[in-house]
């Protein structure tokens, strides 16, 4: 993408909602997940997915489903 579309793109972006912004997030996210099912991770990161994993095995109760926190997001917009 050209610098000047890039530029223009970016300045719409900054003058939607914050809202608005995340859902654009949201989608571009989706979009690189669907395109690339194999992202690159570093083995820190894996080792960090594990130990998380583990935790969440070890109490599976504790802390909150996405659905939470992303409607806790939304009630402080």
């Amino acid at each position: 993408m050209n610098e000047q579309i890039n530029s223009n793109v970016l300045e719409y972006i900054k003058k939607l909602s914050v809202a608005e912004r995340v859902l654009i997030i949201e989608d571009i996210w989706d979009s690189i997940v669907s395109s690339n099912k194999d992202l690159p991770i570093t083995d820190e990161q894996k080792k960090e997915l594990d130990s998380r994993l583990e935790a969440y095995h070890k109490n599976p109760n504790e802390g909150k489903s996405w659905k939470e926190i992303r409607d806790n997001l939304e009630f402080r917009l």
